[in-house]
């Protein structure tokens, strides 16, 4: 194998595949029953990790029904309490929602908060966070809680401390994150079983099409998009 990179990637997808499996299938049944009530995902990531909260949102060969909530910080203010609460003052989120919260540490104020927040209401909570790093931070918040702690199941990235994996010699440091793939496949896999468990039970699954394919049916889209469009594209 030429990367050592790639390499570090597979090794980190099998061990997902073994270790995960049952937790994806958990958040599935959540996010299946949450969509089968009228509710939707509702994502979130701070930092780096908005590109894990926007890999559910406008994708082609996703849900329609899911939307995120945008940290005009761009992380710049997770670490300072009341971050999260007043995002969640912008939002609507109902009690037959699921949020997504995604923070590799899961240490941070902002996302502990909108967790907080979103269990006062009643929606279910799938947290992606790296468990055993987690576990030996310190939370940031003045409750000493961290993500995971407030999750209805944790969908585990099994990154390292740090997060990143590769030794180059003359470098002190290392190079080379593992989370966002990580999260992506966990993801990507807790839609897929979402997605065969309301068809088993007799439920069309919202599907997103790529609208740069010929054959994709256009009104079908567009009326998907017409019952969910005063969720998603509202905050």
């Amino acid at each position: 194998m030429n990367s050592r990179y790639i390499e570090k990637i597979l090794e980190m997808l099998k061990l997902i595949d073994e270790k995960e499996w049952d937790n994806i299938k958990a958040a599935g049944e959540l996010v299946a029953d949450s969509i089968m009530k009228g509710g939707i995902m509702i994502t979130f990531g701070s930092g780096h990790s908005i590109v894990g909260a926007k890999e559910l949102v406008s994708r082609a060969g996703g849900l329609f029904s899911a939307k995120m909530i945008k940290d005009p910080s761009d992380g710049i203010f997770e670490k300072l309490e009341g971050t999260g609460y007043a995002l969640t003052q912008k939002v609507e989120i109902l009690p037959e929602d699921v949020m997504i919260l995604i923070s590799n540490s899961g240490r941070n104020p902002t996302s502990i908060e909108i967790a907080m927040k979103a269990r006062e209401i009643g929606a279910k909570i799938i947290v992606v966070t790296a468990m055993e790093a987690s576990k030996h931070l310190k939370s940031r918040h003045s409750s000493g809680k961290k993500l995971y702690e407030l999750a209805d199941v944790v969908l585990d990235l099994h990154s390292v401390d740090g997060d990143a994996v590769i030794e180059v010699e003359g470098l002190k440091e290392k190079i080379c994150g593992t989370s966002t793939i990580a999260t992506v496949a966990l993801l990507q896999s807790m839609v897929m079983y979402a997605t065969e468990t309301m068809i088993a039970r007799g439920f069309t699954p919202p599907v997103r099409i790529s609208a740069n394919v010929d054959y994709a049916p256009a009104n079908r889209s567009l009326e998907i998009e017409k019952k969910y469009a005063h969720r998603i594209y509202r905050m």
